[in-house]
């Protein structure tokens, strides 16, 4: 039986029952023959169907908002950015799908035809996390319907109900019976799915670990996978920037859900010249969160989404601090935290270095560290001091600087003036251990289909 325990009181939430392996080869199965039926649609049919899908999911927002709060622990305040996030990425999916799917001409004269065609893979098996949990797997789902493909979800133990309500949305769209399906079952399980022959691509988003284990399981099968890993995204404030507004925002990208965000600010290089007046800025913000229950409208900052999360957490702060990094923030202000439960105070730390794993391995809680630095050199240099390379930003107002040192950074995303944010017209990737592949943009549909060449000589 699978259990959810939710991080307001460490309460026992909900159970789902485990499926059987019998159970899982019917699924495969019928996943596998919907989507037979399903890549004869056509495109402008699985348009209509997304955008219902789309409506229909908007009008669950309040059991959405709910589910999210209770399950990992969001303020309740916060839920409905989730679905905002959601209905803007899949309206841009939906728009751009023809043109993305369109057959691609070659030569057409006289004697040829030849284009290429771009083919649905077949049935997509998707592991999708809790931390934004209809955002992360309707990246992945809203692109894969347009492009012909069927789908079995599987959602993170913590968030059963998400997957759910993904699945009462798609009722009464007019999709096959069986083109998605979501399940609840075991990681051994999972394993065994991967490695069906009857399942075309994988999308994983979840730790490091993970990651590697999908990679194992496939073994010599010859097909693709999307992994969006692990991170520990950085940025730079140059003198030049306006401060208020880097500190409003990276505090924001710091401690918005609790930290617990891919994109998530984890690292702060600032120039020395403005070092100690953006630590005075960032810690007075910090000081202002309600850090309590979820459920009240009041509250800004959750608990994390478990009792061992946070133990990690507070294990990576306290080791830090055993290394001589300063506490910033008065936890004073923020009584509910304890060890035994999962609301943990916001913290800055000062006087970190990288050869703390504080500022080199992923922590995923309201944490945050702070250096100084001499110039952008030294910036760029310790920005890239990591296994990850999801996204990094820069806090200047200088575009032309910011278009050159992008350029020198290994990140899938660099921004300017922005952090922990997502347009869905560009292609949302990461470098080194945070995975490969892409979701979101036009790019996206071609991690999703494959090219199928026609050479057609219309004249012997």
């Amino acid at each position: 039986m699978q259990k959810t325990i939710t991080p307001i009181n460490n309460t026992l939430y909900l159970e789902r029952p485990y499926l059987e392996i019998k159970q899982i080869d019917n699924i495969l199965e019928n996943s596998q023959k919907a989507f037979k039926v399903w890549r004869e649609t056509k495109i402008h049919e699985r348009i209509q169907v997304v955008n219902k899908f789309i409506d229909n999911m908007i009008s669950l927002t309040d059991e959405v908002k709910k589910e999210i709060c209770w399950q990992i622990g969001r303020p309740i305040s916060q839920c409905g950015s989730e679905l905002r996030g959601f209905e803007e990425r899949s309206r841009y999916m939906a728009e751009v799908a023809e043109e993305c799917l369109s057959d691609i001409s070659a030569r057409n004269n006289e004697e040829f035809d030849n284009y290429i065609f771009k083919a649905p893979l077949g049935v997509i098996f998707i592991m999708a996390p809790w931390n934004y949990p209809v955002m992360t797997a309707t990246n992945t789902i809203v692109p894969a319907l347009l492009s012909g493909n069927s789908i079995i979800l599987k959602h993170s133990s913590q968030t059963p109900m998400c997957a759910e309500l993904i699945s009462k949305a798609l009722q009464d769209t007019g999709i096959p019976e069986g083109l998605f399906q979501f399940i609840h079952t075991t990681h051994n399980v999972c394993e065994k799915i991967i490695s069906d022959s009857r399942v075309a691509h994988v999308v994983f988003t979840g730790s490091v670990k993970g990651g590697k284990e999908i990679k194992k399981y496939i073994g010599q099968r010859f097909i693709n996978v999307g992994l969006e890993l692990g991170g520990k995204d950085p940025a730079y404030v140059r003198s030049d920037c306006d401060l208020n507004h880097a500190i409003e925002n990276l505090i924001d990208g710091a401690f918005f859900n609790s930290g617990q965000s891919c994109c998530g600010i984890e690292r702060i290089y600032v120039d020395k010249s403005i070092f100690n007046e953006f630590v005075e800025g960032a810690k007075s913000l910090t000081e202002k969160y309600i850090l309590g229950d979820p459920s009240d409208i009041k509250t800004n900052l959750g608990p994390v989404v478990r009792i061992s999360a946070a133990n990690f957490i507070r294990t990576q702060v306290q080791e830090a601090l055993s290394q001589g990094a300063n506490k910033v923030v008065d936890e004073n202000l923020f009584p509910i935290s304890s060890e035994d439960n999962c609301y943990i105070s916001p913290q800055i730390l000062t006087n970190v270095n990288h050869d703390m794993r504080f500022m080199t391995e992923e922590t995923f809680g309201p944490t945050v560290g702070i250096m100084s630095v001499n110039n952008e050199n030294e910036a760029a240099e310790l920005m890239n001091d990591s296994p990850y390379g999801l996204t990094a930003s820069l806090w200047t107002k200088d575009l032309e600087f910011s278009k050159s040192f992008g350029k020198k950074i290994d990140t899938g995303t660099f921004f300017m003036n922005r952090c922990d944010a997502l347009d869905p017209a560009l292609a949302w990737t990461g470098v080194k251990d945070t995975g490969i592949g892409c979701s979101l943009s036009k790019l996206a549909f071609d991690h999703l289909t494959r090219p199928q060449s026609f050479h057609l000589r219309k004249i012997v």
